[in-house]
């Protein structure tokens, strides 16, 4: 169960594991170091999306357009409908952006102007040497005061503090003032620049969307075109490997299914969402070396059939890559795909078999299932009414330890903030931020989730996550009881995070895992019966 199955030197199993990309230097991306990861990373000669075309430096900033970058916030409804646009593989289970601009940069700039012009007026692209000038130009004199003692209040130069105050405007439909902030924050925030300068570059993007009324409004707009799906996916890698959350998600719950499967011969997975199929190298590795044989593996893949661009082809390809490899290791195996929502899944997609010991396995994939708060199906809660009358022996939960599901706008604001503050230096420690690599991987892996969170309402909204404690609510009105997790699982995700940076945290509570980013946690992780 340890992390040494990624350094495998099986030629089979570093194919799988590893994709050829030519913009990524394999050898140089691991380290022996005991406190930190080193990763070297060849530039990347693959676009990537900008307000403006690079320049000689390599340093890339926003104008004054609202936004330099464009995302759907709509996982579904955008690609399907306005602009066929197919989700790549899922980050933390989300569809990952696809943005990259038309090839006529000017009619790229043109298209943004109209659409500030649209939202924001006429000389909104035009920026004037003091806000007083903006303010004299058509806001009455209250509103010029008002603003006046809120710029007052605003720490000079305080990103954080800017995009604080601009949420808030937004929340209150105080347009003059929300306005004048995002016409400072297009001053302030970087695509290249510190983890705030650039997360701040997105969640501009979001406000503007969420003044806009439509979190698509911007992505249908632009009428981006869709990244080649070698290049998503190794976005997706490197992220992997540069940051420990799916690694410790994936390797808590196999630890769990290991556990509860020790004594089984015939174990029947069912993943909710199967992604590349990484998280079960490990497992099929564990279970090969487990005393006395291994079992016959059976795995049923729920997969969005969106998620098949970054694959490359239907979800048959994970089915074939995981058999090749289960054979490598002489592992009974069987695969199911299964290409449709989490929330279409019925009893009978499941083929559930007489005998076979069931493990479930949610990692990043609940917090897509609406809830009471969005629909009066509740797919949220019914999914695992359902699971549970399987009579799983186990069920894995792996999620993002965020509360942004019912939580009105400004307050789920600030928990991004906080969130995804922490996220965005976690990359930065080890991935330099003067690579293209490093927005590529910000922009296609996390971009388009913070837009979501921020610009959309109602079911539109798919970033939808909730804290453990919310989860242990529902795990339990179902029918669950927790699962203890196993020390020596514990042990082993500790020595993995030695080789990351000493900022990360792993802590034990009521019964479950959590990783964090100094003070914040990010993923928790726990198990159920």
């Amino acid at each position: 169960m340890s992390n040494t199955v990624y350094y495998h030197p099986a030629k089979e199993l570093e194919s799988y594991c590893f994709p050829r990309f030519q913009d990524l230097d394999h050898q140089s991306c691991y380290s022996n170091s005991s406190h930190e990861t080193n990763f070297s990373i060849h530039t990347s000669r693959n676009k990537y999306c900008t307000l403006e075309s690079s320049s000689p430096t390599g340093h890339y900033t926003f104008s004054n357009s609202p936004s330099s970058v464009s995302f759907s916030s709509n996982g579904s409804s955008v690609s399907q409908q306005e602009s066929q646009f197919h989700s790549p593989d899922t980050i933390y289970g989300s569809p990952m952006s696809g943005s990259y601009v038309t090839d006529d940069v000017n009619d790229f700039r043109h298209k943004l102007r109209e659409l500030e012009s649209a939202m924001l007026g006429p000389d909104s692209d035009i920026l004037p040497e003091s806000y007083d000038e903006t303010l004299h130009r058509g806001i009455a004199l209250p509103e010029i005061d008002s603003w006046r003692q809120i710029m007052g209040e605003i720490p000079r130069n305080d990103l954080k503090h800017v995009l604080i105050a601009c949420a808030k405007a937004v929340s209150e439909n105080d347009l003059p003032t929300a306005q004048c902030l995002m016409s400072q924050l297009r001053q302030m925030v970087s695509v290249s620049g510190e983890p705030i300068q650039r997360l701040g570059a997105y969640m501009l993007e979001g406000l503007v969307a969420k003044l806009a009324s439509s979190g698509s409004l911007l992505y249908k707009t632009l009428k981006c075109k869709e990244p080649k799906s070698s290049d998503l996916f190794s976005c997706v890698h490197i992220l992997y490997e540069v940051c420990p959350y799916f690694k410790f998600g994936y390797m808590s719950a196999n630890g769990a299914i290991a556990e509860a499967m020790k004594k089984e011969n015939w174990v029947h997975i069912v993943d909710f969402q199967i992604g590349q199929g990484s998280q079960w190298v490990t497992l099929i590795q564990a279970f090969a070396a487990r005393p006395g044989g291994p079992p016959h593996i059976r795995i049923t893949a729920i997969d969005d059939s969106t998620s098949a661009y970054a694959r490359g082809g239907e979800i048959s390809i994970v089915g074939k890559r995981l058999s090749r490899l289960a054979e490598s290791f002489k592992v009974p195996f069987e695969f199911n795909g299964c290409s449709i929502s989490g929330s279409e899944v019925r009893t009978e997609n499941l083929r559930i078999q007489p005998g076979e010991a069931l493990a479930v396995n949610f990692a990043f994939a609940l917090h897509h299932m609406p809830d009471e708060s969005v629909s009066t199906q509740n797919d949220r809660d019914r999914l695992l009414r359902q699971v549970k009358s399987l009579s799983p022996k186990v069920v894995t939960l792996v999620e993002q330890e965020s509360n942004t599901n019912t939580a009105p706008f400004f307050p789920r604001f600030l928990e991004a903030l906080d969130y995804y503050s922490a996220m965005f230096e976690s990359i930065d420690v080890t991935l330099h931020r003067e690579h293209k690599e490093r927005i590529n991987v910000e922009q296609h892996c996390l971009a388009r989730d913070v837009v979501n969170v921020i610009a959309c309402e109602g079911r539109e909204r798919v970033e939808r996550h909730e804290l453990l404690g919310k989860w242990k609510s529902r795990f339990k009105m179902a029918g669950f009881s927790p699962y203890p997790l196993s020390s020596l699982v514990n042990a082993t995700i500790k020595t993995l995070l030695e080789n990351y940076s000493h900022k990360y945290r792993l802590e034990e509570r009521d019964g479950a895992l959590y990783l964090g980013w100094r003070s914040r946690d990010l993923v928790a992780s726990c198990a159920w019966k």
